[in-house]
């Protein structure tokens, strides 16, 4: 298939879809409204927070296609080339009966206005493919990107909730979603080559590691995309003008979770949904954190090391893997090396990388025994919202005293960065509250906090505090049980 012959294309309602001559910023959202007349789709914020612009987009992995709830107003039309989008209208075509998803909401008069009605509609049939038999707190998960409350929230819910009450669909059933002809034209669909558009002036989509490596090198002022939740922002909100697009999406070998007895390695491209899953089998403790990421949507676009190589000084991610000692492996051309995250950030929005260098993966180290790992996020909202104060914090413990400390903050710095005076006041200390309350007022020599929309320098300074403390009385019975089991022998 030649480089920019066929421009981009995916399946809709069973169809293939071409757009040709489509700038490569147009979003999914704008091609499905502007040009395929898909106006059910609606655009309310243009930033993937409120959840009107949800549709579901269809991949293949190995045998299955994977369904995903996405933010079509944030999502660059190249990205979705070789998938399937499935929108509103897909769910009942041609006078059918409603979906069991759209049934639901009539059902439980789960409308009102109905202008962000489609966006709920999607996420639930997102949760109606992958979740079947959901329970409230599954549903409220899922529906945390989705904003609107003027339907009043409860009986949104509950029609959720009872989505399994209905006959499975003629189309769009969970056995439907994975019927081997719609697997047949997807697989008819997958390039051999990278798709080029405008000549390779605009867009590229390797399809290796090593043809991405050169690209880049080649071609340094290029803006490397990988989800786009923070790029597509500067399309919708900030009307830039992008450069030269070089995308992540399709290189099989950044798509790679891998994992020894001592570290988990999660590539470039992974989700964050699929990044935050594996940390969260060895790490439970931060699974709200994951909960509380952006939204289900959002998470299913962005990726992890997006939003580290980002450097967001409010970036949710940062703070724990740097507590964590995570280390980034760099690639430039064929050359490699290792930095540690923390060092990754220099200043405001300044990395330090070289030209033409780009994050290939993160390498996070596994848990030890006797280590305590937390990490708090402090916002106005739960769900979805930027953080005023996130706190992460690794302690190793052993026989009553503080071995080793490394505490890190986002929101408190023009970066995330470690509390190094606060952890050496930690360190070697016994325990206990007197040597977490000693060293509070390290934090204050650690950070010099600003004032904004979010939170005060005073307020944020304080929260940064308590959470330490919150740490400590968390942990408290926790570790004193594991001295008891330790000393005596005592099996839980």
């Amino acid at each position: 298939m030649g480089a920019d012959d066929n421009g981009i294309r995916f399946m809709l309602d069973g169809e293939v879809i071409e757009a040709r001559g489509v700038p490569p910023a147009t979003t999914l959202l704008q091609f499905l409204r502007d040009i395929l007349g898909r106006t059910g789709t609606k655009e309310g914020c243009a930033e993937g927070d409120c959840g009107a612009c949800t549709v579901v987009l269809g991949e293949l992995e190995g045998e299955k296609i994977a369904y995903r709830a996405v933010n079509s107003c944030i999502r660059f039309l190249p990205t979705v080339d070789g998938k399937e989008v499935v929108t509103v209208e897909s769910l009942s075509r041609n006078d059918a009966p409603l979906h069991p998803v759209q049934q639901a909401m009539v059902d439980h008069h789960a409308s009102q206005c109905g202008f962000c009605t489609p966006g709920f509609v999607m996420a639930l049939f997102d949760v109606y493919l992958n979740q079947p038999g959901a329970r409230r707190a599954q549903i409220m998960d899922a529906l945390a990107g989705n904003l609107c409350r003027c339907t009043g929230y409860r009986p949104i819910i509950e029609a959720g909730c009872r989505l399994n009450d209905y006959a499975a669909p003629a189309s769009w059933s969970q056995t439907d979603a994975q019927d081997e002809s719609r697997k047949q034209r997807l697989r008819a669909l997958q390039r051999t080559d990278s798709l080029r558009l405008n000549g390779n002036a605009s867009f590229h989509a390797p399809r290796s590691l090593d043809e991405l490596a050169q690209n880049y090198l080649r071609h340094p002022a290029a803006l490397l995309l990988a989800g786009g939740t923070d790029i597509g922002l500067w399309v919708t909100k900030q009307l830039r003008a992008l450069p030269s697009l070089i995308y992540l999406g399709e290189v099989t070998e950044l798509k790679r979770i891998s994992e020894t007895n001592t570290t988990l390695e999660i590539g470039a491209a992974v989700r964050l949904s699929d990044a935050y899953a594996a940390l969260v089998v060895h790490y439970p403790m931060l699974d709200e954190l994951y909960r509380r990421f952006a939204s289900p949507p959002i998470r299913n676009s962005g990726t992890l090391c997006g939003n580290l190589a980002n450097g967001s000084p409010i970036g949710d991610s940062m703070p724990i893997l740097i507590a964590l000692g995570a280390i980034l492996k760099l690639r430039r051309g064929t050359e490699t090396r290792a930095l540690a995250l923390e060092d990754l950030y220099l200043g405001y929005q300044e990395k330090a990388l070289q030209p033409g260098e780009f994050v290939e993966a993160v390498s996070v180290p596994l848990s030890m025994p006797g280590r305590i790992v937390a990490s708090y996020k402090i916002s106005k909202r739960v769900d979805q919202d930027i953080s005023a104060v996130c706190g992460a914090y690794v302690l190793d413990i052993d026989n009553g005293h503080i071995i080793a400390a490394r505490i890190a903050y986002g929101g408190m710095a023009a970066t995330p960065k470690r509390a190094v005076q606060t952890e050496t006041m930690l360190t070697g200390q016994a325990w206990s509250l007197s040597s977490i309350e000693a060293a509070l007022p390290g934090i204050a020599q650690d950070f010099a906090p600003l004032s904004d929309m979010r939170a005060s320098a005073a307020y944020r300074l304080k929260v940064a505090q308590n959470l330490l403390k919150r740490l400590y009385l968390e942990h408290a019975e926790s570790t004193t049980l594991c001295r008891v089991e330790k000393v005596c022998g005592v099996s839980s």
